[in-house]
C-alpha cells in the first residue's frame, strides 16, 4: 500500500471515531434530558428510598454526575471502536493462515477491508499457481530422467551386444561385419544426441544464450539444413521442397538460427506421413521475413498445440526412441526466434501442420 493510501486510511479512521463520538454525545444528551424531564421524580424517589446519602450527593453534584455520564458513554464508544478494529486485525491474522491452504475458497474480511481482502486473495491464488507450476516442473523433470535413462540404456545395450558379437565371432563375413559396425555407430550417435540434450537442458534453464549477429543469406542457410537432413528424409521416403527467391539477407546468429530451423525440419520429418513432401516457404515483404514449415501428418488437438513450445513437452502420446527427444527442441527454437525479436506460432489445418516464423 502506498504512503498516500495509508494517510487516507488514517484520516478515514480518525473521522469515523470523531463522528461516532459526536453522534454518541448527542444521543446520550438527548436521553439524559428526556430522563431528567420525564423520569427525574420517579428516579429520585427510588434512589432516596435506597440510599438517602447517595440521593443527597447527586442532588448537590448534578454537574459531576453529568460529566461522569458523558465520560462513560465516550469510553463505551471508544471501546466499541477499538474492539471493532482489533477484531478486524484478528480476522486479518486468521486470513493470513488461510493463504497457505491450497483450496479455491475465497478469503472474506469485513466490508471496510475490501481492498485488503482483494490483495490477500490475489496473493493466495498466485501462491497456489506457483506451487502447481513447481509440482508440474518437478514431475516433468522426473519424467525426463526416467525417459532419458530408458533411451540411453536401449542404444547402449545394442552397442555392447554388436561389439560383443564382433569380438566373440571368430569367422565373420565382411558384409556382416560392416552391418554390425554400422548399427553400433548409429546407436553411438544416438547416445551422443541424447547426451547433448542433457547439456541443452542445463543451458536452457540458465536462460543465458548469447547471440552473435552477422549478415547471412537465409536461403543458403535453409538449403544447408535440408542437405544435412537428407539421410533422415531418405529413410522415411520424404522430400523437402524450398520455395524462395535466390537471396534473402538477414542480420542474426547463423548458428542459432540453423539450429532452430534444424529442430523444425526434424520435427516435421518425425511426424510426417511417409512418401509425402515437406514444404518450406521463405518470403520477404515490406521489411519483414516470414518462414513457414509445412508437413502432412496426424491432426494435433488444440490443447496439445497450446503446449508444443513448453519445456519437456512431447506432442506424441507414445514415446519411442526413434522419434523421442527430451521435449526441448521446439522450446529452444522459440527462445532462439524470440532472442532475434521474432515470433513463432503453429497451426493445424486438418492433416497439415504449419509452423510460422516472423523475423
Amino acid at each position: 500500500m502506498k504512503i498516500n493510501d495509508l494517510t487516507k486510511r488514517k484520516i478515514r479512521l480518525s473521522i469515523s471515531l470523531v463522528v461516532n463520538m459526536i453522534v454518541a454525545y448527542i444521543i446520550s444528551m438527548v436521553v439524559y434530558f428526556i430522563v431528567a424531564l420525564f423520569f427525574e421524580n420517579r428516579i429520585s424517589v427510588v434512589v432516596e428510598s435506597l440510599n438517602y446519602d447517595l440521593y443527597y450527593w447527586i442532588v448537590n453534584n448534578r454537574n459531576i454526575v453529568t460529566y461522569i455520564y458523558i465520560a462513560i458513554v465516550m469510553v463505551v464508544v471508544i471501546y466499541r471502536f477499538v474492539s471493532k478494529y482489533v477484531n478486524g486485525t484478528q480476522e486479518v491474522y486468521n486470513a493470513l493462515d488461510l493463504i497457505l491452504k491450497e483450496d479455491n475458497e475465497t478469503i472474506k474480511l469485513p466490508s471496510e477491508m475490501n481492498e485488503f481482502s482483494d490483495k490477500i486473495n490475489e496473493i493466495k491464488y498466485d501462491y497456489i499457481l506457483t506451487k502447481k507450476n513447481e509440482r508440474e516442473a518437478e514431475q516433468k523433470k522426473n519424467d525426463l530422467i526416467v525417459y532419458m535413462a530408458h533411451d540411453l540404456k536401449t542404444p547402449l545395450t545394442s552397442i555392447i551386444g554388436y561389439l560383443t558379437l564382433l569380438k566373440d565371432e571368430k569367422q565373420i563375413s565382411k558384409e556382416l561385419q560392416e552391418k554390425y559396425i554400422k548399427i553400433a555407430l548409429d546407436k553411438a550417435l544416438r547416445v551422443e544426441d541424447l547426451t547433448n540434450q542433457f547439456f541443452d537442458i542445463t543451458r536452457y534453464n540458465l536462460q543465458n544464450m548469447p547471440i552473435n549477429k552477422q549478415e547471412m543469406n537465409l536461403v543458403y542457410l535453409l538449403k544447408q539444413v535440408i542437405d544435412e537432413c537428407y539421410p533422415m528424409l531418405e529413410k522415411r521416403n520424404l522430400k523437402c521442397h524450398l520455395e524462395s527467391v535466390d537471396k534473402v539477407m538477414y542480420v542474426g546468429d547463423g548458428d542459432k538460427l540453423a539450429r532452430a530451423f534444424d529442430n523444425l525440419l526434424k520435427n516435421a520429418i518425425n511426424y510426417s506421413y511417409e512418401n509425402t513432401t515437406i514444404d518450406i516457404q521463405l518470403e520477404e515483404k515490406e521489411g519483414k521475413i516470414s518462414i513457414v514449415f509445412r508437413n502432412k501428418g496426424d491432426k494435433i488437438p488444440q490443447y496439445k498445440l497450446d503446449k508444443l513450445f513448453e519445456k519437456f513437452y512431447r506432442g506424441d502420446d507414445a514415446r519411442t526412441s526413434s522419434t523421442g527427444g527430451a521435449g526441448l527442441g521446439l522450446a529452444i527454437t522459440k527462445q532462439i526466434i524470440e532472442l532475434h525479436q521474432g515470433k513463432i506460432y503453429v497451426k493445424n489445418d486438418n492433416e497439415y501442420i504449419e509452423f510460422f516464423i516472423e523475423l
